[in-house]
């Protein structure tokens, strides 16, 4: 019999359902102490199952349970829980290898519960492979999001080999995937150091200059102790405009026909994460003549630097053209005495700053009157533009590197999945290959 991940099974293997393997059990409702429960216990959720099988136990949160319900509802040691709903982990699995005594689980979790027969890492493993095929999300139910059913995880195919096949292939697993789950961590941790050492390359550079022996001085800056004496620190405006943005009002919509303006927005912000692109690419949105006419947003000049402001906070581009942005941006229009390339990647070093600065519980912030008081360390234009390409330089070396971690780490990930599917299918002999 064929199933979703094989087309024939080895020699002493069945195939059936996954009922056959365990019984599946949704979790509870979140319930107030007003609902009448007498227990207040910890309980496993959605973010708890995270990628690849790991369970995250730190962030605990508690619900109130009746004692009988949360005896039924318990999590121990050779259990499986799967993600039962949501956009981001519906299909996560993950084998519980330790009792969690007092713990319940809520109705975005379904447990599966081992008969005598079944190994749940062998279960585990299972679920993993169908999730990384994209079997899961086919299989799922959705209406407004996806949903993996108590009955329909059921009855999903499954392979059925011996208890002692589920056994040597689980442990095969174990370590396989443990040393590849190494290799992972291990370039994500050389990452981090990278990104680390690319910020620091660019605070030096901005707040020390690339003369070593030059004479320095206190800054009065947040993020460098000293600047170069011959160096200026001043207020950002006696350098640079200061402009903002505006959305022309929706409620118009002769304001939104014959659009030709680029409108970078916050749905453009993700073009300046990581740092490494300097100007802006095609915006996702544009806007009319009309729309700009009548509203606050104007069309600056190429050359304007742009600093997010709102939800995405720190984030800096150059416009390449004339655009205009949303009110999500402070934008800058560099005078005679300032780069817009350095005015970015002064920005870029001031990265703890805008972290000290955002104001908000909902949405961080930079507001008007602390952006208008910036104090920038300014050279001369000439060490402006040096500094300016000796950090295109440096910068594009530490992001090859970590790009070629990116890869490695991608390779790593597929030959993990592909690993686990080949061995829970019986398409490799773990004995032999152990």
């Amino acid at each position: 019999m064929t199933g979703p991940l094989w087309d024939a099974l080895p020699d002493g293997w069945r195939s059936g359902q996954l009922k056959n393997a365990a019984t599946v059990t949704l979790g509870k409702m979140l319930q107030s102490k007003d609902s009448g429960s007498d227990v207040r216990a910890p309980y496993m959720r959605a973010a708890n199952v995270q990628p690849d099988g790991v369970l995250a136990l730190d962030d605990m949160n508690e619900m109130w349970f009746d004692a009988a319900e949360l005896g039924k509802l318990s999590i121990r040691a050779g259990d499986v829980v799967v993600v039962e709903g949501g956009q981001g982990g519906f299909g996560r699995a993950a084998y519980v290898s330790e009792d969690l005594p007092g713990w319940g689980f809520q109705n975005s979790i379904n447990r599966l519960r081992p008969t005598e027969d079944f190994d749940g890492r062998f279960i585990a493993f299972y679920l993993i492979a169908l999730r990384a095929s994209g079997f899961i999300r086919a299989y799922s139910n959705v209406v407004s999001m996806p949903h993996l059913t108590a009955e329909k995880l059921a009855r999903i195919p499954m392979p059925l080999p011996t208890l002692e096949e589920q056994r040597a292939i689980s442990d095969y697993l174990d370590r396989e995937t443990a040393r590849i789950d190494t290799l992972i961590e291990e370039q994500q941790r050389l990452m981090e150091m990278l990104r680390e050492r690319r910020q620091a390359v660019i605070e030096s550079a901005v707040g020390r200059g690339l003369d070593p022996a030059a004479p320095m001085r206190s800054s009065g800056l947040f993020w460098t102790a000293e600047v170069p004496q011959h160096w200026t620190v001043a207020n950002i405006r006696k350098f640079a405009t200061m402009k903002t943005g505006h959305t022309p009002s929706r409620s118009k919509p002769e304001y939104w026909v014959d659009c030709t303006i680029p409108w970078f927005t916050l749905a453009d912000v993700w073009q300046l994460r990581d740092g490494r692109q300097t100007y802006l690419g095609e915006t996702s949105n544009l806007i009319s003549k009309a729309g700009l006419a009548n509203s606050s947003a104007e069309l600056l000049p190429a050359g304007t630097v742009v600093l997010s402001r709102t939800a995405s906070v720190g984030f800096s581009g150059i416009m390449p053209v004339e655009m205009a942005t949303s009110q999500d941006f402070w934008n800058w229009i560099p005078g005679d005495r300032l780069t817009a390339e350095y005015l970015v990647w002064t920005f870029r070093a001031m990265r703890s700053e805008f972290q000290s600065l955002m104001i908000g519980s909902t949405h961080k912030t930079i507001y008007q009157p602390t952006a208008a008081a910036f104090r920038l360390p300014i050279p001369p234009v000439a060490e402006q533009q040096r500094i300016a390409t000796y950090l295109d330089d440096q910068t594009k070396k530490i992001d090859t590197l970590v790009t070629e971690s990116e890869r490695l780490i991608d390779l790593s990930r597929e030959r993990r999945a592909a690993l686990i599917m080949a061995a829970v299918t019986g398409q490799i002999n773990v004995r032999e290959v152990a």
